[in-house]
């Protein structure tokens, strides 16, 4: 299933992200709660955070990371939240920018942004940075999640999401639904497919 969505670089992605993020009734009843706890139960240690938007993951891993997005605007914004966030063309210059850096990867709500290929070459990319061993996980929308937001390009499951990390040339450890169980994919709006993987030591960043 693919689409032909509108751009998410352009700063009315990133000032719809800050409508939706910042909704009174989100704040009122912390909605991100369970989220906050998910990420920071996974213990990822130094991360990389690819596709970091707004830098909401980077506060709730309070700061253990950088963040990296294609969106000066959102980057903009995550560097007001006190967070460390670049377009790619600042990380490569960064002091971040070094073999082994980061324990983990994490792409969150980005593989189904731009496809299957492109969330390869992404994790290729940004795999020699990570550290041998280092976890890559991969978070992706279920079925009600997936159908409202025209920037989503593909529906990314678990056979999908185990693919592209096989195609990145990571080794699979394990995968969940999340905050409920699998079959509640069509009917609860934020539940996620979490697809947990790790850099071998024999990696390469060339298929």
């Amino acid at each position: 299933m693919s689409r032909n969505p509108p751009s998410t670089s352009r700063q009315g992605y990133t000032e719809r992200l800050v409508r939706e993020q910042e909704a009174w009734w989100k704040r009122l009843f912390d909605v991100q709660a369970p989220y906050r706890r998910h990420l920071r139960r996974l213990e990822l240690g130094f991360t990389l955070d690819v596709g970091c938007g707004l830098g909401r993951n980077l506060l709730h891993l309070e700061g253990r990371g950088v963040g990296i997005d294609h969106n000066p605007h959102s980057v903009e914004v995550a560097r007001s939240r006190g967070v460390e966030a670049f377009t790619p063309d600042a990380f490569d210059a960064s002091a971040f920018n070094e073999p082994g850096r980061f324990d983990s990867l994490l792409l969150s709500h980005v593989a189904e942004h731009v496809g299957r290929s492109a969330a390869v070459q992404l994790l290729r990319r940004y795999g020699a940075v990570l550290k041998s061993g280092g976890r890559v996980v991969l978070i992706t929308p279920q079925e009600y999640g997936y159908r409202p937001d025209p920037t989503h390009v593909e529906f990314l499951d678990f056979v999908a999401l185990r693919g592209i990390a096989g195609g990145a040339g990571l080794r699979f450890v394990e995968e969940y639904s999340f905050p409920f169980p699998r079959f509640f994919g069509p009917l609860f709006r934020h539940n996620e497919f979490v697809s947990i993987s790790e850099k071998p030591s024999e990696w390469s960043d060339t298929p």
